[in-house]
């Protein structure tokens, strides 16, 4: 049973590196994935955003580096393909917080970057690259980047390369790596296009892990919703939400449309906010996030695309303007609250027609998502229901079984 990263059987500089960064136990994903790395089997994880995923490979990758040193510098040795370039970012700096205590170099190539820049860090030694898969390609192919080295082929986020249409490009990569011993493989979901959008021979026998954040991880966000009667009735249930109860607050929106309207009515009530969407110069994304992160900005406006794989610390409130359009989805909001051991809180605003919704949401995570009110802002609808014509049908069926039986006895 593995309780602490000392279970793990990491080296002490590590270990010291893990305490300083504030981790006290490994989450479920760290306690299945690392032992199974570091026995050298390939790894294919489901591991949602907010599970500790990136130390999950990173520590065993780190591991390795320092059990078989290399003899003389030289082009990378572990390479960790993530979607955006933003998290090529984030799991870099966490890795570089790991690795302070050692001499592992960790480098990213994204897009944004100057090919000179790329070009003075690719002729120094790097040991782990983080990169994104189109612009790592253009380097393989002006013959930059030599992936002969490469001893470890980790994807990050592998369900979202997918959809962004990065699944060729992977085929290709791992072609390229054709001479390493190991290959992870992280996706939020093992099902459909989780993985079976890649070729089959990425992976080969791997160890399966599924981490679904436990019950108990969970029970940390408290849940509730409010009724909204129109969308005016809707907009004030925010405002007095993100005025009087929150602190640091995302709220998702299902359109860059809604998402518009929004902004422009908050920003006429004179509340501060930010925003990331699909398509969004990456310039103008970076500084939304930055001013976010840093507490310049309370509230930040998002839809699902663009919040996919941007870890934000200390989110007090997830507000689900609109409701997703599955209850999977649902879960991955939520999850942005409560991270790192913190407790958080997910509120939903419901108008007539998300009710099933939010019933089929209740249904999926297996909890009672109970309505709340607030004084001065209490619906005057009656809760809609949406079950009474299933029962009309069943007691027609009643009545026509009856009336045949009838008939037959006749």
């Amino acid at each position: 049973m593995i309780r602490t990263f000392a279970d793990l059987d990491l080296d002490p500089i590590l270990l010291e590196a893990i305490e300083e960064m504030g981790y006290s136990r490994p989450t479920q994903i760290q306690a299945e994935a690392i032992p199974q790395a570091l026995d050298g089997r390939d790894v294919l994880a489901s591991a949602p955003t907010g599970t500790g995923k990136t130390a999950s490979f990173a520590l065993p990758a780190l591991q390795y580096l320092l059990d078989f040193p290399r003899k003389k510098g030289g082009p990378a040795r572990i390479l960790v393909l993530t979607p955006t370039r933003e998290l090529a970012m984030q799991v870099a700096d966490q890795t570089r917080a790991l690795a302070k205590n050692t001499n592992l170099n960790v480098i990213t190539i994204t897009g944004g970057v100057t090919y000179d820049t790329h070009a003075d860090i690719l002729s120094q030694t790097q040991d782990i690259v983080v990169a994104t898969p189109g612009r790592l390609m253009e380097y393989i192919e002006g013959e930059r980047f030599d992936c002969r080295a490469i001893e470890w082929l980790v994807l990050d986020e592998a369900d979202r390369m997918l959809d962004m249409g990065f699944g060729p490009v992977v085929d290709r990569l791992s072609a390229e790596c054709r001479w390493r011993k190991q290959t992870l493989l992280f996706s939020a979901t093992l099902e459909g296009k989780g993985v079976e959008g890649f070729t089959a021979d990425l992976l080969k026998n791997p160890a399966e892990i599924d981490a679904e954040p436990p019950l108990r991880e969970r029970k940390k966000i408290t849940q509730w919703y409010h009724r909204a009667d129109t969308a005016e009735h809707k907009l004030n249930l925010l405002k007095h939400i993100i005025t009087e109860q929150a602190e640091r607050s995302i709220i998702f929106l299902k359109t860059r449309e809604r998402l518009a309207e929004l902004r422009q009515q908050l920003d006429s009530a004179q509340i501060p906010c930010v925003w990331i969407q699909g398509e969004m110069p990456q310039d103008r994304r970076n500084n939304a996030i930055s001013r976010f992160r840093d507490g310049s900005v309370n509230v930040l406006l998002a839809t699902d695309i663009a919040a996919r794989g941007i870890d934000l610390p200390d989110v007090s409130h997830v507000i689900n303007y609109d409701l997703p359009r599955s209850a999977d989805v649902y879960l991955h909001r939520i999850g942005r609250t409560a991270r790192a051991g913190k407790k958080g809180i997910a509120i939903s605003l419901v108008e007539a027609h998300d009710q099933p919704m939010m019933d089929r949401v209740g249904r999926y995570t297996k909890e009672l998502i109970k309505e709340r009110f607030i004084d001065g802002l209490r619906p005057t609808h009656k809760k809609p229901t949406f079950n009474k014509k299933k029962k009309v049908k069943k007691d027609e069926k009643k009545s026509t079984t009856k009336k045949k039986k009838s008939n037959k006895k006749k």
